[in-house]
């Protein structure tokens, strides 16, 4: 297995991004989301867990820290005086910034991803996505960066602006500090971490877990995205999905708040990010809101499981796709 690599001296997370040349606007904005991230700590600790009273656009009600976490971080790119638009999973439109887009940026962000889990002290996380100019409904592919923050037994912020993967850990003065640098991914691995019901998975998603099994890859799912996705990250293996369904056919994550981003890291670490038939960073947004199927992580996991899609369910007319799909599905 590929071990990130470690760092010898404390660097933080300025220092590190000026030492790669990042644009000074983008450098401040990545610093700013990063303070921002202290709020939403001392919010988890203290907040109230309880609901906020509202529900979003997708009718999910809406828990108090999911609003305060959105508020603390509009807050902050708002003051931050580099944003031209922004984006919150948890509102309805974009909401603009500023007028001049030169030398601004967009940003995309779910303000506390998996926040049911907090109640019962599970991990969660913030997800970031990052674009040049006023045009937040472009491919993942022309993100110029993007971030998470995941807030466990300890809190990591891991981000890419295209050269590399990296992670770095709050300290004790809630200063984030380099751990490890150019983080990579091996191309096949041994866990595997399964969104959706499986009694809803189609029969090529079904015949790929059931390869996996029998492969003897272990089932390690936590029910968030930013900690199985830093499971695969740190772990430098594996594969996370959540298909499409039966009953959901572009799956349940949305393309630009938390697939998008996240196949931009993985990809930068050397894996891949498909939806089943095509690479997840070519995909163009046809709404802010928009879902898609997604498996992420190692090349050739990913690159299988495209295999049983492409197989099983694409050659639906044909005798021979329809006794393959029936035997998928009674295995």
């Amino acid at each position: 297995m590929s071990r990130p690599g470690k760092t010898k001296f404390q660097i933080d997370l300025r220092r590190h991004l000026r030492e790669h040349e990042v644009d000074d606007n983008l450098t401040h904005l990545i610093c700013e989301i990063a303070e921002a991230s202290k709020y939403i700590i001392h919010s988890l600790r203290t907040g109230e867990l309880g609901v906020a009273g509202t529900s979003n656009l997708y009718g999910e009600q809406q828990l108090e820290l999911d609003v305060l976490a959105d508020r603390i971080l509009r807050k902050r790119l708002d003051h931050s005086r580099v944003v031209a638009n922004m984006m919150s999973e948890e509102m309805d439109e974009i909401i603009p910034v500023s007028p001049d887009c030169e030398g601004k940026y967009s940003v995309a962000f779910d303000p506390l991803d998996g926040s049911s889990l907090v109640d019962v002290n599970l991990a969660v996380g913030t997800i970031v996505s990052i674009f040049e100019g006023c045009d937040l409904l472009q491919p993942g592919r022309n993100q110029v960066a993007a971030m998470y923050i995941l807030y466990g037994p300890r809190t990591t912020l891991v981000y890419s602006v295209g050269s590399g993967v990296h992670e770095f850990g709050m300290n004790s003065l809630m200063e984030y500090t380099l751990l490890h640098e150019n983080i990579t991914i091996e191309p096949r691995g041994s866990l595997y971490s399964p969104g959706g019901q499986r009694n809803l998975y189609t029969p090529g998603t079904e015949a790929f877990v059931t390869h996996l099994e029998e492969r003897g890859v272990k089932l390690r799912y936590s029910g968030g995205f930013v900690p199985d996705i830093n499971q695969v990250l740190l772990k430098g293996q594996g594969i996370f999905f959540y298909p499409h369904l039966k009953n959901l056919p572009q799956g349940k994550l949305r393309l630009l708040f938390e697939v998008s981003p996240m196949a931009f890291l993985i990809e930068q670490a050397g894996g891949a990010a498909s939806n089943g038939h095509r690479r997840i960073l070519d995909l163009q947004p046809d709404k802010i809101h928009g879902r898609s199927p997604v498996f992420i992580g190692c090349k050739e996991d990913v690159r299988l499981a495209e295999e049983f899609i492409r197989k099983l369910e694409t050659d639906q007319t044909s005798d021979g796709g329809k006794k393959r799909q029936q035997k998928a599905a009674a295995s």
